[in-house]
């Protein structure tokens, strides 16, 4: 730790999602002193949005000793550029349908350097900080959540690209003919097929092409979630397991395609899908093992996220905090 971060030994972390905006004040080892949230669609402007979360944040700096102590604060927003500071066209955000300056609304409003970044990149980040890839300077971030993405880092930074937007491996297309329709608008991407809900459309196909008998009958198709399929799995269910199969070899495929870009030291899978454990990771490791190139095999590890899932993501937004150039 350096003299500046001993004066300064908090760091702010706003994970901004559709729903909530949840706030962390958070010290060099990843604890989380104290939080704070709000409504993220409550707001009719992101300056009202910012105006409410300031309000909140204040009460929350002043139980850590006051804005002298906060080094900086990290953001983790959907489709945030870090070159830029700004979150750009956000479909679930109300406020957020243009592109919005936020990590400098949030600076002029608080007074301390803030920075911004995607989602994906945060959880990198967090994970890089606090978590699994500690140490690590080459690794690849897969979050398998609503959607799926990612975070690459390469030579112990991550990649940004000449736009801020690089490491969208979840709009890496794995089925050119007949792929399904994703929600980026193209067809046949990996988030389609290996996100929660490309799980729950994969159970949907079955239970709809084939009369294998399964648990999941019991369900009406529409409302079957990963989480089912994951209980049905453990109980034995066959098709379940085929689910996890299916959805395991092609990320097990995508991660060896990935490997020939950056040579990774490791894979970290966070999200809902891995909470399915050896039913998701042995699938992933195994169809890797036979997709990659020779020259890589033996080498990468695969991870599951040591962060808590509750408090990942504004520990992963909190870790950019740490970096910030305040000059």
């Amino acid at each position: 730790m350096d003299i500046q971060q001993s004066i300064k030994p908090y760091v702010i972390g706003l994970d901004l999602g559709g729903t909530n905006a949840v706030f962390g004040i958070v010290d060099s080892h990843g604890y989380i002193k104290a939080t704070t949230a709000i409504k993220t669609q409550a707001y009719k402007s992101a300056e009202d949005f910012v105006k409410s979360a300031t309000d909140s944040l204040q009460i929350i700096i002043e139980q850590v000793g006051g804005i002298s102590k906060i080094k900086g604060m990290g953001i983790g927003a959907p489709n945030g550029n870090f070159y830029s500071g700004t979150i750009e066209r956000a479909p679930n955000i109300s406020w957020g349908k243009g592109v919005v300056p936020l990590a400098d609304m949030f600076a002029q409003a608080i007074g301390i350097p803030v920075a911004l970044t995607n989602d994906a990149n945060a959880a990198a980040l967090g994970e890089m900080t606090y978590g699994v890839a500690k140490g690590m300077k080459n690794f690849i971030m897969l979050t398998l959540g609503t959607g799926v993405g990612s975070g690459i880092v390469v030579n112990g930074q991550l990649v940004y690209g000449s736009d801020g937007f690089a490491g969208e491996l979840g709009h890496v297309i794995m089925v050119r003919e007949g792929g399904r329709l994703c929600g980026c608008g193209r067809h046949g991407c990996l988030e389609a097929y290996c996100s929660a809900t490309g799980v729950a459309r994969t159970a949907r196909e079955m239970l709809a092409n084939t009369n294998e008998p399964s648990i999941l009958r019991e369900m009406n198709a529409e409302d079957i979630t990963s989480l089912d399929i994951s209980i049905a799995a453990g109980k034995g269910d066959k098709m379940a397991k085929d689910i996890f199969e299916f959805t395991g070899k092609m990320l097990g495929q995508a991660c060896a395609d990935f490997a020939t870009f950056s040579s990774p030291e490791a894979f970290v899978f966070f999200g809902g899908l891995v909470k399915a454990g050896e039913l998701i990771m042995d699938p992933i490791r195994r169809a890797y093992d036979e997709s990659v190139l020779p020259i890589f095999q033996g080498k990468a590890k695969f991870l599951v996220s040591s962060l808590d899932g509750a408090s990942a993501a504004v520990l992963g937004a909190s870790a950019i905090g740490w970096d910030i150039n305040q000059q």
